[in-house]
Order: structure tokens, then C-alpha cells, then sequence
């Protein structure tokens, strides 16, 4: 803990940990961003596009939230598969509060069941009365893209959650819009115990410069190519080099699994890895406030997702 942290701060100051889980593609990152007022984590229409934890830190009055971005919960089928989801219940369980974004549109149907499920099994719940040790705990639950579903169907999906005993409150949200996210923010803000903030004022997240490199051109990546190709690759980025200008070379490497995904990816000519080296560079300029000199290169990596290394990087467990 930060000392100077301490000396500007008084007993009214609140600091925790909310984990953020759901089902792919229900808005968990579009809402962590929203919450931090930044963007903090990638995002696009894509399912599995979050592939480790990313902190994202708000401020809501008194109280610092650090907001934990977990891998959507799915049915693994892959090594990395079964990383992510680990990754997404290792956050739940260390973090100070819980809460379970469900798509309004799709409901509680598929993959949330299982979530519910998880939660059941990690004590979320009515106490069972012939059990002391289970139950008990609850979770709040954000209704997500609300704008999209009519009044009885919102009210149906409410009183359904309700009576799993699972939730102590529920929240009718659009994480794109922001409506509802504000009451949404003030709760969390109640909920974190007193105490110095964690992180000083000005962070927005914890991710180091090198991996926000590599996210943010998985996310163009995302945005431009499509079917199997965006799961068959991965991003590092090589080196990153400050200029006495003050911008940065950057050089990052993307990892395919075929020759024939590497030729997708450059397009014809290479003009879709240059409109995606263009996008990711005027992005990672604006969210570092400084010039960056984008270098990108395709190469094919067969079997990158049984290397141990590619994990550590993302934080994840290669043996889980």
C-alpha cells in the first residue's frame, strides 16, 4: 500500500474488489468501461473475446471499485478454453463482491444455467437448512441490454432470478447506453469495505503497456477477420522502445495456426493487416496520449495454444 495513499485519505474511504462474470457476449466489458469512464478492456460482437482478467478501476465518491473483467463462462472445450474459464471463477472467489451480467435478450437460458449452477456450488443461495457450511452468500445480477426487450419479459426475467434466492439485488442496465449503470455504480460504491484506496487516483487499470499493445490489435484483428480465424490467433507484442519525442516504437507479432490464416490476415496486397496496424495504432495513440509507431508481422505458429509461455503472459493456468 501506497503511503501517500494513506496521508490523503481518511476513514471515509471505501476499496474493493467487484468480479464481473457472465455468459460470452453479455456486456461484461462494454460495462466494466462504462463503470471506469475509460476503456479499459476490448471489446467487440464477437463471443470469447475477453481472454484473461483485466482490472478496470472507477471512482465512485468516496469509494475506489477495481473491477475484475473475467473471461466469459462457457462450455470449455480447449485447453485455452478451460483456462479462461478457471480464470473467470479464480476472480469470483477473491474478489469482495459478485456480479453475474445476463443478457436480457437471451436470458437465463444455455450458458447462465450453468453459471447459476457454479454459483450454486460456491455457496450462493438459500441456506440449506440441513447444511451450516452451504448457501447463504449472495450475488447481484445486472439485466443487460434492456433497451432491447419489452417491460413483461424484463419483469418475467427479474421475478424468475428473484426466486433462485441467489441475488440480493437486481439491476435493469444498458451497458452501452449507460442507463441504470449510475444506480448500478452507486451500489458497488456501498458495498466496498472502509478502508485506504488501493490503487492511486489517476489509474485506470493495472495491465502493463506491452499486453494493452497485444489486446488492442487482437481487437482490430476481431473486428476484421471472421469464422475460425480470430480463435486460431494469438498477439505478443515483441518490443517496445520510448523515443526522445516522446512516442514509441511498438512491434508485435501475430500468431496463426496455418499458412492459409496468415494469408487472410494480410488480405490482398496487405491491405487488411494495414487497416488493422492503422486502427490499432490511432487507438493505442489516443489511450496513451502519446505517438506510436506500429510495426505488425504475421507468422504461423502451429500449436501456440499447448504453450505454457502464451498462459504466464495472460496470467492463465496452462494445467488446470
Amino acid at each position: 500500500m501506497d503511503k501517500n495513499l494513506e496521508d490523503t485519505q481518511d476513514s471515509r474511504t471505501r476499496a474493493g474488489f467487484v468480479a464481473v462474470i457472465g455468459a460470452p457476449n453479455a456486456g461484461k466489458s462494454t460495462l466494466v468501461n462504462q463503470l471506469v469512464g475509460a476503456k479499459v478492456s476490448i471489446v467487440t460482437h464477437k463471443v470469447q473475446t475477453t481472454r484473461a482478467r483485466v482490472l478496470g478501476i472507477a471512482l465512485r465518491g468516496e469509494s475506489q471499485i477495481a473491477l475484475i473483467d473475467t473471461p466469459g463462462i462457457f462450455t470449455p472445450k480447449r485447453r485455452l478454453d478451460r483456462a479462461m474459464v478457471s480464470a473467470a471463477w479464480d476472480g469470483a472467489g477473491d474478489a469482495d463482491a459478485v456480479l453475474l451480467v445476463v443478457d436480457a435478450t437471451t436470458g437465463f437460458e444455455g450458458e447462465v444455467e450453468t453459471i447459476l449452477n457454479g454459483l450454486r456450488k460456491a455457496g450462493y443461495g438459500p441456506r440449506d437448512p440441513d447444511d451450516e457450511g452451504t448457501g447463504g452468500r449472495r450475488a447481484l445480477l445486472a439485466l443487460n441490454k434492456v433497451d432491447a426487450v419489452k417491460r413483461p419479459a424484463l419483469l418475467a426475467l427479474a421475478d424468475r432470478a428473484q426466486r433462485t434466492g441467489m441475488f440480493s439485488d437486481i439491476f435493469m442496465i444498458s451497458a452501452l447506453t449507460g442507463d441504470g449503470v449510475g444506480d448500478l455504480a452507486d451500489h458497488l460504491a456501498g458495498l466496498m469495505p472502509l478502508g485506504p484506496w488501493l490503487y492511486p487516483e489517476d489509474q485506470l487499470s493495472d495491465m502493463p503497456q506491452r499486453l494493452l499493445a497485444a489486446e488492442v490489435v487482437r481487437e482490430k484483428l476481431y473486428l476484421n477477420v471472421h469464422q475460425e480465424v480470430p480463435y486460431a490467433l494469438t498477439v505478443e507484442t515483441e518490443s517496445w522502445e520510448p523515443r526522445k519525442d516522446g512516442s514509441a516504437k511498438v512491434e508485435a507479432v501475430i500468431y496463426v495456426e496455418r499458412e492459409s490464416q496468415r494469408s487472410i490476415i494480410l488480405g490482398k496486397g496487405g491491405q487488411r493487416i494495414k487497416r488493422i496496424g492503422q486502427a490499432a495504432r490511432e487507438e493505442l495513440a489516443e489511450m496513451l496520449e502519446h505517438p506510436v509507431h506500429l510495426f505488425l508481422f504475421v507468422k504461423v505458429r502451429d500449436g501456440w495454444q499447448d504453450d505454457p509461455e502464451r498462459y504466464r503472459t495472460w496470467n492463465l493456468d496452462f494445467n488446470v
